[in-house]
């Protein structure tokens, strides 16, 4: 599953049954119109919740493991964490949005795939924040110094190089424009909560120029000198099915809370080539990072080098606790698991990346012992 998009014809519908395994894939899109933002955290729990009780309930399965892909990874490690460990994973003081006590109770996988998992939707769309804008009620009143698409800082059509005062104050502009808008979106939901909002149970929210899709993800897309690299040796799958182990070079106010909003020091925020840092993690209900400690179960997490979202595999695994974890890079993927042509120096460079990445998974899953019997 993704998170908020329909996933019934992407690659593992095919790529997994023809291996021997059957695979339930869902549209979790809540208005199923593609756009995004209209989904809840917790209808995406119980939404995963019944595909995994849906399979439980079949009485030829005996293990249901979980798979997500870039923000389905968000979702699905989330969702595991809060079926193993209850309500108590998702309703602390450290949650911007303590989560209702229907989140007991769901159903947990046997195991969780995490293929090219972002950062989570909270943390995705805090990078696509433009902090150029200083008036919340409009999109036009721009900060011209803080323009990503400038000369003047660093910007090229054939790609930007931005000059480290640039990149600071750029930074500097997104965690304070996001502090403003989460201070006044808490404020808000106090009112409400209290009976003073303008409407009983929620109120509508626009946040101009903060989509969380990739497209719309900033400075990261431009610069490709930040999150370009993992900071430690990692096993790196390439197309003769051998690998080498490297350093892998490259909404409304209660909606916006529960899945969007994540804690963010205004003086330690920095995206660096290897890392992201001053962001509570665990104060998002959609962080992985955030989300991993509270897995037991076996967890594999892959990146795709084609695409910079592919190092919070590296993220993810550092934090995961879990006796049973593992991690791989697909080279030469793109996001979206096939092969990133325009990455290659002749045609054919980094082969069928879809084969690659599913025979591994392939290889994970059927490890004697782990799902199967030895």
């Amino acid at each position: 599953m993704h998170a908020e998009q329909d996933y019934t014809t992407f690659y593992p519908c095919s790529e997994l049954p023809v291996r021997g395994y059957t695979t339930l894939c869902l549209n979790n899109a809540q208005s199923k119109t593609g756009l995004m933002n209209d989904l809840d955290f917790e209808t995406m729990m119980t939404d995963v919740g019944t595909g995994v009780q849906f399979l439980r309930n079949l009485t030829e399965i005996d293990q249901v493991i979980i798979w997500g892909h870039s923000g389905g990874g968000a979702m699905m490690a989330a969702y595991q964490n809060v079926a193993e460990n209850g309500a108590s994973a998702c309703n602390g003081t450290e949650k911007l949005y303590p989560c209702s006590s229907a989140m007991d109770g769901l159903p947990a996988a046997d195991g969780v795939l995490l293929i090219d998992a972002n950062y989570g939707l909270s943390t995705m769309t805090l990078l696509s924040l433009n902090p150029a804008i200083t008036n919340e009620t409009t999109g036009a009143d721009i900060n011209s110094k803080l323009n990503l698409y400038s000369p003047a800082n660093g910007w090229t059509a054939d790609g930007a190089n931005y000059t480290s005062t640039f990149v600071q104050e750029f930074l500097a502009g997104v965690a304070a424009r996001w502090n403003r808008i989460l201070a006044s979106a808490r404020e808000r939901n106090e009112l409400i909560a209290a009976g003073n909002g303008d409407y009983s149970d929620d109120e509508g929210l626009v946040i101009p120029d903060a989509n969380y899709l990739g497209f719309n993800n900033k400075l990261i897309t431009q610069d490709v000198r930040y999150l370009a690299h993992t900071i430690y040796k990692w096993p790196l799958l390439h197309k003769d099915g051998s690998n080498t182990t490297q350093v892998v070079p490259t909404t409304t106010i209660t909606r916006f809370l529960s899945t969007f909003a994540i804690r963010v020091d205004a003086d330690t925020f920095r995206v660096t080539a290897d890392n992201i840092t001053g962001v509570d993690w665990t104060s998002s209900q959609t962080a992985p990072i955030g989300s991993v400690p509270g897995i037991s179960k076996p967890l594999l997490t892959m990146g795709n080098t084609g695409h910079y979202e592919y190092l919070n595999a590296e993220k993810i695994y550092l934090a995961a606790t879990t006796a049973d974890k593992s991690i791989a890079f697909v080279e030469g993927a793109q996001h979206t698991i096939d092969t990133c042509t325009a990455c290659e120096s002749y045609p054919g460079q980094y082969g069928d990346t879809v084969k690659t990445a599913f025979n591994f998974m392939d290889k994970w899953l059927s490890h004697p012992g782990r799902f199967i019997s030895a």
